[in-house]
């Protein structure tokens, strides 16, 4: 098969590797859809956890080709996803239900081989039924279900007034789910014009370019959709008193932001981070299948698997018509 390999920082290869085969317990999937998240730009500069050589690609659907002697929920020809998480299931951390956190954690595009190959293989438990909906649909289920983490994580209320920064994929993920919480109004902030835009079709209230449109102290729950420091050192200013900050974009590994402690502690400020997801693969589905979360809008360009290099140049270049890119490692 064909498979895309991250060598080293920066640098990618083709190669023709060897379909991999089942383990007892593990699926073995035909990819139909893989998203180059932003984990895997990370990735592929060496910013974050990723071991080389590796296959990145998390975000994923496609068929079911084969199955070990111990899987009994799924057959070859299913329409699946999986969650990218493999914990032990028996360290301290899985068992009180902190299996993102697994002390024998594993990541299939991470530190194992992902989706950015023709096959990819998933333990059984990992696996999820996809079925009625196309494959690049379904490949939202990983995003999703880290967007819902974080939307539980920040504990949104029916009545909040919440600030989005970026509206990006996952920014526009964080907007829908926000608003199925009920909040009572959405301001985005966003430079790129036609994904302002695009916000504004999917449920913003209030659309702005830079930070002098926003009112200081204002909203009940900020959301940083970018990674980006400057932006993450601005959101304390917005926050209203007594309010909350979710930080759920990835900064580059090793980088520090200046805050100032007096003004967390003046504000009464909860601070909270959201790492990956926590089992929220069914919630996720639900929501792709009903139409609840609407990401057809989101995908901006299909490649095949030898340009994801383009695919990645055309997220960190971040022009205009730039939205989600999805490889399809069979065209």
């Amino acid at each position: 098969m064909k498979a895309l390999t991250v060598e080293r920082p920066g640098t990618v290869r083709l190669l023709d590797v060897p379909i991999p085969t089942c383990g007892p317990d593990e699926v073995l999937i035909r990819v139909q859809a893989s998203g180059v998240c932003g984990t895997d730009v990370h990735i592929y500069r060496g910013e974050y956890l990723g071991e080389y050589p590796i296959v990145p690609g998390h975000e994923s659907a496609g068929v079911v080709e084969a199955v070990g002697p111990e899987v009994s929920e799924f057959r070859p020809g299913d329409e699946v996803a999986f969650e990218p998480n493999i914990s032990c299931g028996y360290c301290r951390a899985c068992l009180e239900h902190r299996e993102n956190f697994c002390r024998r954690w594993r990541g299939i595009g991470v530190t194992v081989p992902g989706s950015m190959a023709e096959y990819v293989v998933a333990p059984q438990r990992n696996v999820f039924s996809t079925a009625g909906f196309a494959a690049e649909i379904a490949c939202f289920m990983e995003p999703l279900s880290c967007v819902l983490h974080g939307i539980e994580r920040a504990r949104v209320r029916l009545g909040d007034r919440v600030l989005i920064l970026g509206a990006g994929p996952i920014g526009l993920l964080l907007l829908q789910t926000a608003r199925l919480r009920g909040i009572s109004s959405a301001t985005v902030l966003e430079r790129n014009e036609s994904r302002l835009d695009l916000a504004g079709r999917m449920g913003a209230d209030r659309l702005v370019r830079d930070f002098d449109g926003l009112d200081t102290d204002s909203y009940d729950l900020v959301i940083d959709a970018t990674g980006s420091i400057p932006v993450l050192e601005r959101a304390i200013e917005y926050v209203r008193y007594g309010g909350t900050i979710l930080f759920f974009g990835v900064a580059p590994s090793g980088e520090r932001m200046r805050i100032e402690p007096f003004l967390i502690f003046r504000k009464g400020l909860t601070i909270v981070s959201s790492y990956t997801s926590l089992r929220n693969s069914f919630q996720a589905i639900a929501l792709l299948r009903t139409g609840a979360v609407n990401v057809t809008r989101l995908i901006s360009h299909r490649l095949p698997l030898d340009e994801f290099e383009r695919g990645v140049e055309l997220i960190e270049r971040g022009g205009e018509d730039v939205g989600k890119v999805v490889i399809l490692p069979h065209e």
